[in-house]
């Protein structure tokens, strides 16, 4: 074989490599620019909630045609598990008064709710009502990352609670199991920030429930953070329940007050 001919066959042999690393690069182009659904979702958790046990006070304002109609203060302790990274919440009622120092506990999927008065703890649902449109499962801290698989719907944009324009990822959140809040959830995030924006929340019998906008975002716990969640009816759109977060601190949570046993022997701070 002569030197020009094997130089000939050699360029044809570099060209045909170089083609097959583009069609290979083209091919594995889409892969790496869809991101995960679950990383987005765990990244907008890692937003809402902070990685260090903490403490909170969430305003719940239940409005009726634009009428304030009933509202209620409770404070938060959370901390998440060493193992599996789910949040346990310690919830104790603040107003009214006739609700004072009464004690909501989730520990896993377990929640109980404790009156003092009584002294008796009784389990209780995620998904029953505690305050207009809040439920239960809607006051204490939750990593969902943990308690639904995410897949990637669409990108798109949406208008969020201030009627702004936000370009967002769209999760479809598929339940766990059966003892989370909701069966199926809707989740906007924010492409640039993995703020949440908008949630859409269905029962077993995919029944719209709610839709929530999450809004005020401010520096808290050294992060940017929504302070406000505004949550709409599913069938009335006048029926609204307004939860506001305040008084954030970093705090310990000791592990007794995490335990069902320790209840009735919870003294507030």
């Amino acid at each position: 074989m002569s030197e020009r001919l094997m130089m000939k066959n050699w360029n044809s042999l570099k060209r045909a490599r170089a083609g097959l690393m583009l069609l290979g690069l083209v091919a594995l182009a889409p892969a790496l620019a869809t991101p995960n659904a679950q990383d987005i979702l765990a990244a907008s958790d890692a937003v809402r909630n902070p990685a260090r046990p903490f403490g909170l006070t969430t305003h719940l304002v239940e409005y009726r045609n634009g009428k304030e109609t009933a509202n209620m203060s409770l404070a938060i302790y959370a901390k998440a598990e060493a193992s599996g990274g789910q949040f346990r919440n310690l919830v104790r009622f603040v107003a009214p008064v006739r609700d004072a120092n009464k004690l909501m506990l989730k520990t896993g999927n377990d929640l109980w709710f404790y009156d003092p008065s009584s002294k008796a703890s009784i389990r209780m649902s995620p998904q029953q009502r505690l305050l207009g449109q809040a439920a239960n499962g809607d006051v204490v801290t939750v990593n969902l990352s943990l308690d639904y698989q995410a897949k990637l719907a669409a990108e798109e944009d949406i208008q969020d609670g201030d009627r702004k324009q936000r370009h967002c990822y769209k999760l479809a959140l598929a339940a766990s199991s059966p003892d989370v809040t909701y069966h199926r959830i809707e989740l906007w995030i924010d492409t640039s920030s993995n703020q949440p924006v908008k949630g859409k929340y269905y029962s077993e019998s995919d029944r719209l429930l709610k839709t929530a906008y999450y809004r005020k975002v401010e520096k808290q716990l050294g992060a940017d953070r929504p302070t406000e969640t505004v949550i709409i009816d599913g069938l009335d759109p006048n029926w609204v329940t307004v939860m506001r977060y305040a008084d954030w601190v970093w705090r310990d949570v000791p592990d007794a007050w995490l335990q069902r046993d320790y209840l009735p022997r919870f003294k507030a701070e």
